[in-house]
């Protein structure tokens, strides 16, 4: 009976995956500015958003983080991610700006990430709520410390006097704003993602009343050799496009979801409600949502097989993908470069 029950599961989930799989579409080519990309994420969605940005500082020109710590913060610790760089304590210290910019500065003479001189002119905007008791505020003022080594402090924002639990902050979607719960999404009467883009951008025309583009789910395969699944992606991301950019060159921007956040976990709300899509019409701005997946060790696709613990559908920032998750050769960061690049192909004629 265990075994019927085994293989019953096993064709269910083979029958979902199909079923994502053919309703996902090519990702468009829409001639986007990849010189303004900038990049936002929450918690480990904000670690990823950090590793983004300066592995291709030279593209990137700003970065949004909320409730996120220093780049290489877990240092390919999974120990260190929970702990260190989460919750600080006398025994698990955060690790030294000093000493994270220098290895940071020692990836770039190696050519593993761009020079750090092209993160001079970025932006950089940074979240923690005073009622978030997942991550602590010394890690994201430690991410402060880490950016003023390469960023004038004119440019680098910290907001830390709303009473925001930990999520994704937002003027009128989600949960309570004190709560940190699924989906992590967080009525603060707070507009993070419109005073994230206003800092990162520049005066931005006001938001449209609710968002008129097409939501694109995309098969995230293409971008990660063929299988998204053994890099901790799911089948689908997601790509708001506002009606202008259909037609007229737009910026981009890429949110990262974080933990348990992802579709598998709360559906279209983050890709819907987190704030970014309104903005986006108003302002020319299409929007990328990839997506990871939960893993919990060896698994599929295919006939492929990979081995990855990351349950809550995490993005990496602890190496589970390989040691080189942090640069430009990590895997997950590969794969959302290779969708910035679809999106900045010219249009079919």
């Amino acid at each position: 009976m265990r075994i019927r029950r085994l293989l019953r599961t096993a064709l269910l989930l083979l029958a979902l995956h199909a079923a994502a799989a053919s309703a996902a579409e090519r990702l468009p080519a829409l001639d986007v500015d990849l010189a303004a990309t900038t990049v936002s994420g929450v918690s480990s969605g904000g670690y990823m958003a950090v590793q983004f940005h300066v592995a291709h500082s030279a593209m990137v020109r700003g970065v949004g983080a909320i409730a996120a710590g220093p780049y290489y913060c877990a240092q390919g610790s999974v120990f260190a991610a929970r702990y260190n760089c989460t919750d600080p304590g006398t025994w698990t210290p955060l690790p030294p700006a000093q000493a994270l910019a220098m290895t940071t500065a020692a990836l770039a003479a190696g050519s593993l990430i761009d020079p750090t001189r092209d993160l001079a002119g970025s932006r950089v905007w940074l979240f923690h709520g005073t009622r978030d008791r997942t991550v602590a505020a010394p890690v994201v003022e430690a991410l402060r410390a880490f950016y003023l080594h390469f960023v004038p402090a004119a440019n680098i924002v910290l907001v830390r006097d709303v009473p925001a639990g930990h999520g994704m902050i937002t003027l009128d979607a989600g949960g309570a704003c004190a709560a940190t719960a699924s989906p992590f999404i967080n009525d603060c009467d707070y507009d993070a993602a419109g005073r994230m883009l206003e800092h990162l951008l520049g005066p931005l025309a006001l938001p449209t009343a609710a968002p008129s583009g097409r939501l694109v789910a995309f098969a995230q395969g293409e971008f990660a050799d063929g299988d998204a699944f053994a890099i901790g992606m799911a089948d689908a991301g997601y790509a708001y496009v506002p009606r202008a950019c259909e037609a007229e060159r737009c910026r981009v921007h890429v949110a990262f979801h974080g933990c348990r956040q992802n579709a598998e976990s709360v559906g279209e709300q983050f890709v819907r409600e987190a704030g970014y899509n309104r903005w986006a019409d108003a302002n020319g701005l299409v929007m990328l949502y990839p997506q990871t997946v939960a893993r919990r060790g060896w698994g599929g696709r295919g006939g492929r097989w990979s081995f990855i613990v990351n349950p809550r559908g995490c993005w990496d920032w602890w190496g589970y993908t390989g040691s080189q998750y942090h640069t430009r050769n990590g895997a997950q960061i590969r794969a959302v470069r290779a969708m910035l690049d679809r999106l900045a192909a010219p249009r079919a004629r």
